[in-house]
């Protein structure tokens, strides 16, 4: 949030108390990712960098794949134009976010032209205790699942910056902030966010429970 938005705030906190709950009326209907996406496609609109770079991050750590927000981009192409959604592009390759390198979008099975990946069984829900972080490997890669109640976050744990695969000793005492040991950059692990150093989140990965296993896609 921008300074001048914090000075209203506390200078007309009845005006902007109006607005900002007729945001949050607005969208009650749509999922999260969708919000985020669209948040993300008026940033653009507006050639808002730090706001870009806020609600990507948002939009990621709810779920959204790279080749989602590319999606979103060009079919916004009749309100966005070519030259917004250029800059957009621009911004997010300076963000340097692992997922939207070429090598990792324009992977395909070779024969549909469809992208390569596949669900992977990583463990029982049981065995992942409520409000706690597990750090695992599963078919080569390694993993942070987080749970809440019935809600599950599986997250990349190499470091959104150069790529360092991050160990289970990052994990700090009360176990929901990772620290990576080459940079020291921080995240808070429910949310995905980088809180420390960084701007940029945690890479999420889709997932999901079926018949008491936890699922993830990649």
């Amino acid at each position: 949030m921008s300074d001048a938005l914090n000075y209203l705030l506390k200078a007309r906190p009845e005006a902007l108390g109006h607005y900002f709950a007729f945001m949050k009326d607005a969208g009650k209907h749509l999922d999260p990712k969708t919000r985020s996406l669209i948040s993300v496609i008026t940033k653009v609109h507006s050639q808002t960098k730090p706001g870009l770079r806020q609600y990507l991050g948002r939009a990621l750590r709810e779920g959204c794949t790279p080749a989602e927000v590319l999606d979103a981009l060009l079919m916004a192409f009749p309100a966005l134009g070519f030259a917004k959604i250029i800059w957009a592009v621009d911004v997010i390759l300076e963000m340097d976010i692992p997922g939207f390198e070429l090598d990792a979008l324009t992977k395909t099975d070779g024969m549909s032209g469809t992208t390569t990946g596949q669900w992977h069984d990583l463990m029982t829900t049981k065995d992942i205790p409520d409000g706690e972080v597990l750090r695992t490997t599963c078919d080569g890669l390694g993993l942070f699942v987080y749970r809440k109640n019935k809600v599950y976050r599986v997250y990349d744990s190499r470091c959104p910056h150069q790529g360092t695969d991050m160990p289970e000793l990052a994990l700090n005492v009360n176990g929901n902030t990772l620290t990576c040991p080459k940079h020291q950059w921080q995240f808070d692990v429910p949310s995905g966010t980088c809180i420390k150093i960084g701007n940029t989140p945690l890479k999420r990965l889709e997932s999901k429970v079926v018949k008491g296993r936890l699922l993830s896609f990649w």
